[in-house]
């Protein structure tokens, strides 16, 4: 293990506006034959004045999986959100947004991105731990254990000696990390496949416990993903530090750890972590979800009979009396024929014995409901059918409907220890908040918002600035692509319509700037719009039934298109009939990135990163040529 000193983080955006190149000047410097064609000479660069920049998120708001969200239990106010790629922020009550925490994470360290876990120090409100580590891939690094003094604005990290899963099936179950409320020197992290783990110095080093038994699910080696082995770990999904009377420097004895088997799954310590026995009586054959303590001793779980945050088809609500030992099987609504779903997240509130919330996860057919009950299970009332959204901040999440369900992958809900009206939510694009929950008390209505804000979490695939029209004009995966005329504002028309989910690739015309293309991997393949990206009409043809995705460009004047599809040998084609018949362009190899010219619509050009060899075309696509060899640093070919 190692411990590092890291830098004070420096934010990294996504950038939000980009300059318009013409390319004729870059055709004129690399081709090696005289050109016969009469070409626009560009002026001569002139030093520009230094002007400051400033760097922020361009807002869609939320677009990804958020897997938890942890309350400090001491500090009013103070929370945090991990995601499954997108790092890990901090509310900031002032700026009412999300400030994230993980921006100086660099190329190398990509696998940081993914948050296993994050636990704060009930005892201090300046110190927060989080697990990081995306994958247990054979190609993917080890997983570290980073701590904070004030509140993630600076880390120091420790290399563990194994993988985690950020965003590996499990990745909504939680918390794995735990710092013990009576000795914060003292924390717990529950490992995929490598057992229970502990520190006695605030996470600077860590130590295997083993007192803990080795369970099926919890110490098996750990597999390559890319295999779906269905025997790869999810392991020890969380860790619970029993409520006893505070006694500062004496570390609590009672902890319980849940573990993702169908077998006995729930055990507990009573000599602070030495020793661990299944706790007796429990249910079998589901997996644990998550696990919550209330003040009374009662131990809320949700169960599925898959990890989540997909593929979940039973599960149940379970409440074990850990003064008594005696436990309640307290599920809300079971599964039945034509609907199938578990359930995912759950949480207590700690201002009220009794009153505990539950959601389901992955019922597809009739919609995830959120369940509360304010009498330890016995009863339970939903809380969907009268939930108010208000989408303001993401006018996006209706999904082109009338207005928005209440989402999907519930995989973690909270109650806010301070307000028991205040819960949060995850799902697959973003959170969603209330703060009149228990309005439902007197069956009236509970109105839920956005709280996504500053949280950013699309995976961007191209951006483009058209000349004229709108700022920005993007495509992402999963939700298409939006259209930014207000880059500090999610578009209020959504995202591109029709809907196909990834898209690739996008691209103006840049004397004609109303007409842009874009292209994705579903569907057929590709739209254009002659409004700025405002309407789409999809293409009415394309080369093949299996064509899509890959990259496109429109010449300048927006009357060809050329479209190098994603299909490994798929050749470069070209449209000058708005994609209606698509015909192959000569001379150019497979998957390599095609660029317009932005001056001259007969001009596109293509680098072959291998080679460095660069292809002009000046027949508006139909032909290309080597032209040049030309060392190139980075890019080139089609994703």
């Amino acid at each position: 293990m190692r411990n590092i000193n890291l830098p004070k983080p420096k934010t990294a955006f996504l950038a939000a506006s980009m300059t318009g190149l013409s390319l004729a000047a870059l055709g004129a410097g690399v081709i090696a034959q005289p050109i016969s064609r009469t070409v626009v000479k560009a002026p001569s660069p002139r030093k520009s004045p230094q002007q400051p920049h400033t760097w922020k998120n361009v807002r869609i708001v939320g677009g990804g999986f958020v897997s938890g969200i942890i309350f400090h239990p001491t500090a009013k106010g103070l929370r945090y959100a991990r995601t499954d790629i997108g790092g890990a922020y901090r509310w900031d009550t002032k700026g009412g947004q999300w400030v994230a925490l993980t921006d100086w994470v660099a190329g190398d360290d990509w696998n940081f991105t993914g948050i296993e876990s994050m636990a704060p120090d009930p005892s201090d409100p300046d110190r927060v731990y989080m697990a990081a580590g995306t994958y247990t891939n054979s190609w993917s690094g080890n997983g570290a254990i980073f701590r904070s003094s004030d509140q993630g604005r600076t880390w120091q990290r420790t290399d563990m000696p194994f993988k985690m899963g950020g965003n590996e099936d499990g990745r909504s179950n939680g918390e794995r990390l735990a710092v013990d409320p009576n000795d914060g020197r003292v924390l717990f992290f529950g490992s995929r496949g490598k057992g229970l783990w502990q520190s006695v110095d605030r996470g600077v080093t860590w130590s295997k416990v083993r007192g803990f038994p080795a369970i099926p699910g919890a110490t098996a080696p750990p597999t390559d993903q890319a295999t779906k082995d269905p025997s790869q770990p999810i392991g020890i999904v969380f860790v619970q530090f029993a409520p006893t009377a505070r006694t500062p420097g004496k570390p609590t004895q009672t902890i319980y750890a849940g573990v993702s088997t169908q077998k006995a799954s729930l055990y507990q310590s009573k000599d602070g972590g030495k020793t661990w026995v299944a706790v007796p009586d429990q249910p079998v054959g589901l997996l644990p979800s998550h696990g919550a303590l209330a003040s009374d001793g009662s131990l809320y779980l949700s169960y599925g009979d898959q990890p989540g945050p997909n593929g979940v088809t039973k599960g149940a609500v379970c409440r074990f009396d850990t003064r008594t030992g005696v436990w309640a099987d307290i599920t809300p609504l079971r599964s039945g024929p034509g609907e199938s779903f578990g359930y995912g997240g759950v949480t207590v509130d700690t201002r009220r014995p009794g009153t505990a919330i539950v959601s389901t996860i992955d019922r597809w057919s009739r919609g995830d409901e959120i369940f509360r009950t304010t009498d330890g299970g016995v009863t339970w009332k939903p809380l969907g059918p009268k939930s108010v959204r208000d989408v303001t901040k993401a006018p996006w999440l209706t999904w082109g409907r009338e207005k928005a369900d209440l989402g999907h992958w519930i995989g973690d809900i909270e109650i806010d220890p301070f307000d028991s009206g205040h819960v949060l939510y995850v799902t697959g694009t973003g959170i969603w908040a209330s703060g009149d929950v228990t309005e439902s008390d007197a069956d009236r209505p509970t109105h839920w918002a956005v709280g996504a804000q500053g949280l950013e979490e699309c995976v961007v695939d191209d951006i483009v600035s058209p000349s004229a029209g709108a700022h920005l004009l993007s495509v992402v995966w999963d939700i298409d692509g939006f259209r930014h005329d207000d880059l500090d504002a999610s578009p209020p028309s959504g995202f591109f319509k029709p809907g196909r989910g990834h898209n690739t690739s996008i691209d103006a015309a840049a004397l004609a700037p109303g007409v842009v293309v874009r292209v994705y991997e579903r569907g057929t393949g590709g739209a254009h719009s002659a409004d700025n990206g405002v309407t789409w009409t999809e293409f009415a043809g394309k080369p093949d039934a299996s064509t899509g995705g890959g990259t496109i460009a429109v010449s300048a004047d927006g009357k060809t298109f050329v479209w190098t599809p994603g299909q490994s040998g798929a050749s470069t084609v070209y449209s000058r009939d708005r994609g209606a018949t698509w015909a192959v362009a000569a001379g150019l190899p497979p998957r390599l990135r095609v660029t317009a010219d932005q001056m001259d619509p007969s001009r596109f050009y293509a680098v072959d990163n291998g080679s460095g060899t660069v292809y002009a075309s000046r027949d508006g696509g139909a032909s290309f040529a080597a032209r040049a060899a030309v060392a190139v640093p980075g890019g080139g070919y089609v994703r």
